[in-house]
């Protein structure tokens, strides 16, 4: 009896260690030899992880954080780590390194500046919640092809939320390992190479997933993407299928004066470049593209590049890019070009694009129905509550989420409301309109 009492204790002392947790703070004018209180907090994110444990909570309060090469928490051959999280939480106990509320932290990288690829936060911890804070003026500094990122994710189960990363040189967020990861109401804006390869910006996207095999359901959900030097989203070489689900694209291409830069595709799904047969993967991963809009970007918006069979394209809504749905694949020979096959596209929309609507599209090899340009509907400004660019660069709600726009938003009267086709999400009226936003 003494015995099992014993157990049944340790046990209870175990279970209440395990849901204890701790909180800490970074401040501008905190310094790291402090004991990360509130009223001494520590100086840097990386010196806060040295004492959190799983479920910890680090909160960074707000203010200009001017980060320096001495803060460089490794090198290791080309890159430069300046803010290294290799330290895990677990399952229901994530780390967080969360903006203090109602406080905007601002972490600026112009004068971190070594002979190296520059990636500001590299993230191969697992489950970690990072949220509510800035990254800026992250550099290059190498002439060759090369890139910078702001975030490089190798865990799984992490969550990168309300996260801006703007006006820099490098690519917003990078995925190169890990499974289920969430990118939620994240926005990359204003980054531009102008160093490497005479200034043409062409690795400059702002979110990259480009996992291995096994690195299965990675989501961008509801992000932003705007004058980012060569693409907005680009899942090039990724060996499991992404899933894009109410992200903006505007934009990418052209710098903010509207100066012509790198490749500039909204969306840029699949592909596989010079690969040879033998290192494809096995299947070919479908990537999701649902309920996104691609609006002024110099490419297309819309873009399959040269993927290896097809993708699943879903309610999404195209304005004014260079074409708006580019279907172009390519035979499994990786050298081939094709008209794009194997697609399914349901319930999409197109209106003003540049030069094509549709272009490189094979529909006798594609499962294609309802959209605007199998439909008998004619598309016409009238049809939308407004055209206003500007709504699209509003900010965001309090709780991150998109703004509240009645861009591409359909009139009442408009024929292309109730023309879709049930795809199992939910909808207003008879059934889904064609777009990336229902009526109201």
């Amino acid at each position: 009896m003494m015995r099992k009492a014993a157990l049944l204790f340790s046990l209870l002392f175990a279970l209440a260690l395990e849901s204890y947790s701790l909180t800490y703070f970074v401040a501008v004018n905190g310094s790291d030899k402090n004991p990360g209180t509130i009223k001494e907090p520590f100086a840097s994110i990386q010196k806060s992880q040295e004492v959190v444990n799983a479920g910890d909570t680090v909160y960074i309060r707000g203010g200009n954080y001017a980060m320096s090469e001495s803060q460089i928490a490794r090198k290791q051959g080309i890159y430069s780590y300046v803010t290294y999280l290799n330290k895990s939480g677990k399952e229901g106990a994530s780390i967080k390194y969360w903006a203090y509320p109602g406080e905007r932290p601002v972490f600026n990288y112009s004068d971190v500046k070594p002979q190296t690829r520059v990636i500001a936060f590299y993230v191969s911890g697992s489950y970690i919640h990072l949220k509510g804070f800035e990254v800026v003026g992250v550099q290059v500094t190498l002439l060759n092809h090369t890139q910078s990122e702001c975030f490089q994710n190798h865990g799984s189960n992490n969550i990168y939320e309300q996260l801006s990363m703007h006006d820099g040189q490098a690519i917003g967020f990078y995925l190169l390992a890990g499974s289920n990861n969430l990118i939620l109401n994240c926005d990359a804006y204003n980054n531009y190479d102008y160093t490497s390869e005479g200034g043409k910006g062409g690795n400059t996207d702002g979110f990259g997933c480009h996992g291995k095999k096994g690195d299965v359901n990675n989501i961008f959900r509801a992000c932003r993407a705007w004058f980012n030097s060569d693409d907005g989203y680009d899942c090039i070489s990724s060996f499991e299928p992404v899933i894009f689900e109410n992200c903006w694209a505007m934009y990418n291409g052209y710098s903010p004066k509207f100066k012509s830069l790198a490749d500039g595709n909204g969306f840029k799904a699949g592909g596989y470049g010079g690969r040879s047969v033998d290192a494809l993967p096995n299947p070919i991963p479908r990537n999701t593209i649902r309920f996104c809009l691609a609006v002024k970007n110099k490419a297309s918006g819309f873009y399959s590049n040269h993927h290896i069979s097809g993708s699943d394209w879903y309610n999404n809504s195209a304005y004014n890019n260079g074409t708006n749905f580019n279907m172009l694949s390519r035979l499994r020979d990786n050298k081939t070009d094709v008209p794009g096959y194997g697609h399914k596209m349901r319930n999409n929309l197109g209106f003003m694009a540049r030069s094509k609507e549709m272009d490189k599209l094979d529909t006798a090899e594609s499962d294609i129905s309802d959209n605007y340009f199998t439909l008998r509907v004619k598309v016409e400004a009238k049809d939308f509550l407004s055209l206003d660019e500007d709504e699209l660069v509003k900010p965001r709600k309090a709780d991150g989420s998109l703004p509240e726009v009645n861009f591409m938003r359909l009139k009442k009267n408009s024929d292309l409301i109730d023309a879709g086709v049930d795809i199992g999400f939910p909808y207003k009226g008879e059934k889904p309109d064609l777009g990336f936003l229902e009526h109201q």
